[in-house]
């Protein structure tokens, strides 16, 4: 019905430096042994690095996904943060914590990315938050996963638009540094370089989307992330409104990071966490 979207699923995705807690209706099971196991799990074990399925956690405890679960690098972690999550409606909407950058530095050291980088560019280092909110799903049917603040505005801001007629497609959301690792593997293997790569997407560790507070927006039947997204009805919206909900473009032309001209990126800077996305890049 025009002017209504989906309530958004009041859930949570909880963070660590190696592992992901996901509620396990947002996932797909990769087989029926996985398929049993998700039907009874509250949160499943994911690798960050490659997305696999380490453990589900169940009324009876934890069971085995992956075997060799237990030996996982920063399972202990995720275990722990399990452990003391905690999620009563007062606390809905509070600003998340980061996750430690020490970890970020072997992903760079293994791109001949230095420290030079980020005071060329002048973006500074984004911590991953410890807790993410679902806010509905992507072009692709993935779950899209923000800070909570920004995954209420750009509910609201949906909705907005929809009231206009003007129909707004998130692309992504929040990315984590091994993700953003990933992008640079497959371009790596596709032939290009570390600095053409660099011009196009921020280096691990640099790009906003780790904040949770950056959306790639799309418009039906436009291709993803290119610059005609500017000729669009949504951009011009876009444009017009999105500042009423607290989002600007992060990357205008001649912006002084370097970064291509990205008139489908935009950041949310309201509310609580505005120091942290305002300055994330």
């Amino acid at each position: 019905m025009r002017g209504q979207l989906p309530v958004l699923i009041r859930t949570s995705l909880i963070n660590t430096p190696d592992i992901e807690l996901w509620p396990h209706g947002l996932l797909q099971a990769r087989s029926n042994h996985d398929a049993r196991l998700l039907a009874r799990a509250h949160r499943v074990f994911r690798r960050k690095r490659d997305g696999r399925y380490l453990a589900a956690a169940t009324a009876a405890g934890l069971a085995p996904l992956l075997h060799g679960w237990q030996r996982e690098p920063g399972i202990d972690a995720a275990i722990a943060a399990l452990a003391a999550h905690r999620a009563p409606p007062a606390a809905i909407g509070s600003p998340a914590l980061g996750l430690p950058l020490d970890r970020l530095q072997r992903l760079l050291d293994t791109l001949g990315i230095d420290d030079g980088y980020g005071r060329e560019t002048r973006l500074p280092l984004v911590a991953e938050p410890t807790e993410l909110a679902f806010a509905g799903f992507d072009r692709y049917h993935r779950a899209l996963w923000l800070q909570h603040g920004a995954a209420r505005a750009w509910s609201r801001m949906q909705a907005a638009a929809l009231n206009d007629d003007v129909v707004l497609e998130a692309i992504s959301g929040y990315r984590s540094h091994d993700y953003q690792f990933g992008i640079f593997q497959r371009k790596l293997a596709r032939g290009q370089t570390v600095t053409a790569i660099l011009a196009v997407n921020a280096a691990p560790g640099y790009s906003e989307h780790h904040s949770g507070c950056a959306l790639d927006i799309g418009a039906p039947g436009e291709p993803p992330a290119e610059e005609s997204f500017e000729h669009t009805g949504a951009f011009a919206w876009l444009t017009a409104h999105a500042g009423d909900h607290g989002f600007r473009m992060s990357y205008p032309r001649d912006n002084p990071h370097g970064i291509v001209y990205e008139p489908w990126h935009w950041c949310w800077i309201g509310g609580a966490e505005r120091s942290r996305c305002d300055t994330a890049a």
